[in-house]
């Protein structure tokens, strides 16, 4: 750009500080923007954060919670496992104590007989005895075997379903 000589060196410093002034407000106005922008964008990120987190720690809680109710459910099952095979252990013993004093009754009925054909008798009714008694107890046993398995395991099945209504759920919920 050529130069006008009727131009003086005060209009020359004016257009030049002009300019500048121009291009400091520009480059103001940019600077502005893009710090605003930068903000806008950190306070997103920020907030998408404490949403993940949020997420996270929710998601930690009910890890925790679902572990101590598997916990607490075991140990349901454990303590009814014990009591029913102890109480299983007192039917069988009770059991063998009948059936053992039955055959010192038999020993003794044994020795004051007579004949042989009525210690054969005896030994005959005794037998039948201690079979019915035996069929008989081991029937209650194995029911009462049956219930204990149902009772021992009936709190981890509950944590079963409560595992899989869980993994079943859709992932929005």
């Amino acid at each position: 750009m050529a130069m006008k000589p009727e131009m003086k060196t005060a209009d020359v410093q004016k257009l030049v500080t002009d300019a500048a002034a121009t291009g400091a407000a520009q480059a103001r106005k940019i600077i502005d923007d893009g710090a605003t922008q930068a903000r806008v964008t950190m306070e997103k990120s920020v907030e998408q954060a404490s949403k993940a987190a949020e997420g996270l720690m929710k998601a930690a809680e009910e890890a925790s919670e679902f572990g101590r109710g598997n916990a607490e459910a075991f140990a349901k099952a454990a303590q009814a496992y014990v009591v029913g095979a102890q109480d299983l252990g007192r039917q069988t013993f009770a059991l063998f104590q009948g059936l053992t004093d039955q055959a010192l009754e038999n020993a003794k009925a044994l020795s004051s007989v007579k004949s042989l054909k009525e210690a054969a008798e005896l030994q005959s009714s005794f037998t039948r005895t201690a079979m019915e008694k035996t069929f008989s107890e081991s029937a209650k046993l194995q029911e009462a075997a049956l219930k204990l398995a149902e009772t021992a395991f009936a709190p981890l099945g509950a944590r079963v379903t409560v595992a899989v209504e869980k993994i079943t759920r859709p992932l929005a919920a």
